[in-house]
């Protein structure tokens, strides 16, 4: 058992969450002590009471009481060469607060009972412990493009906030079944999550307001170029966040995005194309430094070669025009 110490915030975690900046410095000790050390007031910031949602500030002095040693603690698994050569090639932009990277389709976010290849883990590839990257928004597993990780704290909290309070700007790609219409416009309702067992705890449906877990979504999207009544270059920006609310909204629209076996429409895809799911963030715009940093990914493989299929060229993308039509 350690006695009391008392530990300077440092300029690099200012801005963290007092039980994130908690964690990350003693990782072994359970979450529940964390809590009750907080209740009793045992856990002080300049000698004050603190919340676990208290945000630390540069210089400020944390009173941490005795605590357990850690017993038998697992080391961070290692990154081998090809990993970590496979994470560094995804990087699209870096400075010193963020790290982006073009995340391909087929490679999950974070890992699971039956997942052990995943970003969250890849990262160690650029530092343990409190150097590792820390990741502040999620992308589907078979979702492709921009997704990024804070390398401090207080990145990983001031991208936090412009997440939550929607300052960011998403905009992703989709190829879908069929021509929407009206070809600019937006769809919005509540979905909550499927608890019928029949789709997996991932499912999501439509509801209605002030059903239980229900939650409001809202998504614009607009046409940007057509393949005859096929299929459509959509370009989508989900104003909230719920889960699979893209593909949801456009299986709802009546034109599911291409390669979707959980979210569909009773329109047929074209032939011959690749099932792979057809949904690619292709860009982010953060609220950082005096200008509005703007993070592109090109599109996955499997997406190009669609667009080539279907006659759709880059070129035909005026950006900016696309931003303004989905604000």
């Amino acid at each position: 058992m350690s006695g009391v110490q008392t530990l300077t915030v440092q300029p690099g975690e200012a801005g963290a969450r007092l039980d994130k900046w908690f964690k990350r410095k003693f990782p072994h000790v359970p979450n529940g002590r964390l809590q009750k050390a907080l209740r009793k007031g045992e856990i002080r910031i300049d000698g004050g009471r603190a919340k676990a949602d208290t945000r630390v500030e540069a210089g400020q002095c944390v009173r941490i009481p005795p605590l357990p040693e850690p017993e038998d603690r697992k080391p961070e698994p290692a990154v081998n060469r090809v990993d970590a050569d496979f994470i560094r090639s995804l990087v699209i932009y870096e400075d010193d607060d963020i790290i982006a990277f073009n995340k391909p389709p087929g490679l999950a976010v974070q890992g699971g009972s039956k997942t052990t290849r995943h970003v969250d883990g890849l990262l160690a590839a650029f530092g343990k412990g409190e150097r590792k990257p820390k990741l502040v928004h999620r992308l589907d597993r078979d979702t492709s493009g921009v997704l990024v990780t804070a390398k401090t704290p207080a990145a990983a909290a001031k991208l936090a906030k412009a997440f939550a309070a929607r300052e960011s700007e998403k905009t992703y790609w989709a190829i879908v079944a069929g021509v929407p219409k009206p070809k600019t416009g937006e769809v919005k309702g509540f979905l909550k999550k499927d608890t019928g067992g029949a789709h997996g705890r991932e499912q999501m449906m439509p509801a209605d307001h002030g059903e239980a877990g229900a939650q409001h979504a809202l998504t614009r999207y607009t046409v940007v170029a057509e393949a005859g009544q096929r299929a459509s270059w959509v370009a989508m920006r989900p104003v909230t966040g719920r889960t699979h609310q893209l593909r949801v909204h456009a299986a709802i629209m009546g034109h599911a995005i291409l390669g979707d076996r959980k979210y569909t429409s009773d329109r047929p895809e074209p032939e011959n194309l690749s099932g792979k799911l057809h949904l690619h963030a292709r860009r982010l715009v953060l609220p950082v430094g005096k200008r509005p940093l703007v993070l592109e990914a090109p599109l996955p493989e499997h997406m190009a070669k669609t667009f080539k299929a279907l006659g759709f060229e880059l070129g035909h993308a005026d950006e900016d025009e696309i931003a303004e039509r989905l604000a």
